[in-house]
């Protein structure tokens, strides 16, 4: 029985894993020498099959209708996958705009979700550089008319340059995340240093989501007026909103909230239960 399971779980994993870098992806294709704005927008539908890849690429210049979709040939295995375009189907441009075929070399990093590498082209001297691609939620775009707004790029582009890990890492990363609540001292609004990776962390979950807000509640215990504990726990909770502004997040996408004493989470008879209501809680909205 324990052989079986090992057998089987091989067989349902080796599939998974060879097709994960089946189906569409999206990015830039940046020339050497080139900075990232400078680059080409590139799209991609990687059919896999036993090892053998197919499928399209498409080509666009950013802020104009010039495209080409060509075919592609290569192999696949495990997080590795090579091709070569080998075919252009459709195109349009200028007499400044020649479409090179290329030939490419890419590795998926699960940690990130970006799949990466070198291209080559046989086509046109000195067009050399790197790819970086994640995946897409849209379609192939094969039409002349690309069904999607260029808009992703001028945001691709500031993630790249935040660091932040492809869009599909970053929603795991949304789910998975716990919030943990931020004490403060008695009748204290000044956020202790010690909470600052956390709420970093929490800083770019937010930020790398261009429709998530977040939500700031601030508390406290039952010492004081209840008038008193109401602008008291405003305060804190500014506090924080403060804090997620000094990093880069724009203030519109945090939301103020606050309590004063009327939701405790523990006992007000105790030290220990009025150092844990004088806090600010999160969420997501």
């Amino acid at each position: 029985m324990r052989i079986f399971l090992t057998i089987s779980s091989i067989l349902f994993f080796i599939p998974f894993f060879f097709g994960q870098l089946s189906g569409v992806w999206q990015g830039i294709m940046i020339k050497d020498g080139a900075s990232n704005d400078q680059s080409t927008l590139v799209f991609a539908n990687f059919e896999i099959s036993d090892g053998k890849v197919s499928g399209n690429t498409r080509n666009e210049m950013y802020d104009t209708d010039m495209f080409a979709v060509k075919k592609i040939r290569g192999t696949s295995t495990q997080n590795k996958l090579s091709f070569s375009e080998f075919v252009i189907e459709k195109k349009k441009n200028n007499s400044k705009i020649t479409w090179c075929n290329i030939s490419a070399d890419l590795i998926y990093d699960d940690s990130t979700g970006y799949l990466t590498g070198r291209y080559t082209s046989s086509d046109c001297k000195r067009n050399n550089g790197k790819i970086i691609l994640y995946r897409s939620k849209g379609e192939f775009p094969k039409d002349e008319e690309s069904a999607l707004s260029q808009v992703w790029y001028t945001r691709f582009l500031i993630d790249l340059k935040k660091g932040y890990n492809a869009p599909e890492i970053r929603e795991k990363e949304r789910k998975s995340f716990v919030f943990q609540p931020i004490y403060f001292d008695y009748d204290k609004d000044e956020l202790k240093q010690e909470y600052y990776p956390f709420l970093i962390k929490m800083v770019r979950v937010v930020d790398g989501h261009s429709d998530l807000r977040i939500k700031v509640t601030g508390h406290t215990d039952s010492d004081g007026s209840d008038s008193y504990n109401e602008d008291l726990s405003r305060r804190r909770a500014e506090a924080l909103i403060n804090f997620f502004v000094s990093q880069g997040l724009s203030k519109d996408r945090i939301v103020l909230d606050f309590k004063g004493e009327k939701e405790p989470i523990d006992t007000n008879s105790t030290p220990e239960g009025k150092q844990k209501n004088r806090r600010v809680d999160f969420s997501f909205i």
